[in-house]
């Protein structure tokens, strides 16, 4: 991978919304449960791409990205769990829910390309 990347840029983007957002429903909302599982996830996601750019193998580059995928998907499931249980607006849940959405593909799009190669 290389500096400027999409992936790159968007995991780390996601990651600052994410740590925002934590910040928010802790301090705003007063939620401490469900909070703390979306921050691990969702920064977990930029962590694991960045690992994936010093992969050791394409199988290595692919399993790495494969773990991005499952914690994009994790993180998916606690933001539609904040909005289903009212800590999130539909706004907010919109707003973050497009950014997640968009990963999730990039995600599943390089894994599929990288495996056909």
């Amino acid at each position: 991978m290389k500096d400027g990347n999409i992936i790159r840029t968007k995991s780390y983007q996601f990651a600052v919304r994410v740590v925002n957002l934590y910040k928010f429903l802790v301090e705003d909302r007063k939620e401490f449960v469900l909070s703390k599982q979306l921050l691990r996830s969702g920064t977990s996601i930029g962590a694991n791409v960045r690992e994936a750019e010093h992969a050791e193998s394409k199988a290595d580059f692919i399993h790495k990205l494969s773990i991005a995928l499952k914690e994009a998907n994790e993180t998916e499931y606690w933001i539609d769990l904040l909005k289903e249980t009212s800590y999130l607006n539909n706004s907010e849940y919109i707003s973050i829910q497009v950014d997640i959405k968009e990963i999730l593909k990039l995600l599943t799009s390089i894994i599929k390309t990288s495996k056909q190669k």
